[in-house]
């Protein structure tokens, strides 16, 4: 039967701009749908292509002895490649009358070509009928099947940035427009509004602030005396997720500080991620007297690294000793073990 099928399969499914029309497969979500006017007590038909997922399919029936309908991907590099692994279920109807319809199990098969699934039928009724396909899921195959991935959960990614966007929309919306805002902010030249809620959620230790029977929960005002309008600007913009990168560039070194004043760890270490992407020799003798006050292990291992391994030391001799002057003695028995360490003979 599968050398015939393929004879049939080459020649075609027919000509004529009726017969193109009949080829055509209908699809909505995941559902394909090929209505067939005309069918032969003897013959094959193919459908034109159409699209599932990341792949364009086509469907075949075939009457002989039997009825045996085929579902499987276009040949090529998708296929190939990324050859689908489909659960799906078929179903035949006839228009009648009466309406008769059969459906078949749920199936599950890696499709790479016409010849790894069809479905036999045991009846062929006369008339029009249409052959439904409803796609339950899709998966690229993977040489473990088992780890196999269902594309269609990939579809909740468009919808979580979209919640996302719309979410941040809406919380630039009560930052700047002072939506219910409840909570004052003084910095040192200017006053800023915000929410205790959203402040506490993301800190503990604003959180306790308003948990607490302290001025903050009274007087509805925190103090921020450390900070001046802009630096505060872009912390809140931070939490409300509003900043934008430039503004943050900017202020990495005080919103470094007011993260680990506040323990907002998303800050710190995002912070401490930007900080090691710049390192040079004009700012790692800074950058790591910042590690150290702030314990940011990675940032601090990356200056050692500079100085020592790639051997920047020499570019900051002059400084060196204004920074012997003022740094702690741990911190100097670890820069003086790394030396040890990278002059140590192989």
């Amino acid at each position: 039967m599968a050398r015939k099928s393929e004879r049939r399969r080459r020649g075609g499914g027919g000509g004529g701009g009726g017969m193109e029309r009949e080829n055509r497969v209908e699809t909505i979500s995941r559902l394909a749908q090929w209505r067939i006017d005309t069918f032969g007590p003897s013959s094959y038909r193919r459908s034109d292509s159409f699209k599932i997922g990341i792949w364009n399919w086509y469907l075949s029936v075939e009457k002989a002895r039997y009825v045996y309908v085929r579902l499987f991907p276009e040949p090529g590099r998708v296929a190939k490649e990324r050859p689908p692994l489909a659960r799906f279920l078929l179903r035949a109807c006839w228009s009648g009358p009466p309406r008769r319809s059969c459906v078949s199990p749920v199936h599950e098969h890696l499709l790479r070509s016409s010849e790894d699934f069809f479905w036999q039928l045991d009846t062929m009724y006369a008339g029009r009928f249409t052959i439904d396909v409803e796609f339950l899921d899709l998966k690229i195959a993977s040489n473990n099947a088992k780890s196999s991935t269902s594309i269609w959960p990939n579809e909740s990614i468009a919808v979580q940035n979209i919640a996302s966007k719309s979410s941040l929309g809406c919380l630039s919306r009560m930052l700047t427009e002072s939506i219910h805002a409840d909570v004052t902010i003084n910095t040192t030249d200017g006053v800023l509004k915000a929410h205790k809620a959203i402040l506490a959620s993301c800190s503990p230790v604003f959180e306790s602030m308003f948990l607490h029977d302290l001025k903050e929960k009274e007087s509805s005002t925190i103090n921020i005396n450390d900070m001046c309008l802009e630096s505060c600007s872009a912390l809140i913009g931070f939490i409300y997720g509003t900043i934008k990168l430039d503004q943050f560039w900017k202020h990495r070194l005080s919103l470094l500080a007011a993260a680990n004043k506040y323990s907002i760890s998303d800050i710190k270490d995002c912070c401490e991620e930007s900080l090691l992407e710049d390192i040079n020799s004009s700012n790692v003798l800074e950058r790591l007297h910042v590690a150290w006050l702030y314990q940011l292990q990675k940032l601090k291992k990356g200056c050692l690294t500079y100085l020592f391994v790639f051997g920047k030391i020499y570019d900051v001799r002059e400084e060196i000793n204004s920074f012997f002057q003022h740094a702690d003695r741990e911190l100097m028995l670890e820069m003086f073990q790394e030396v040890i360490t990278a002059w140590k003979p192989i």
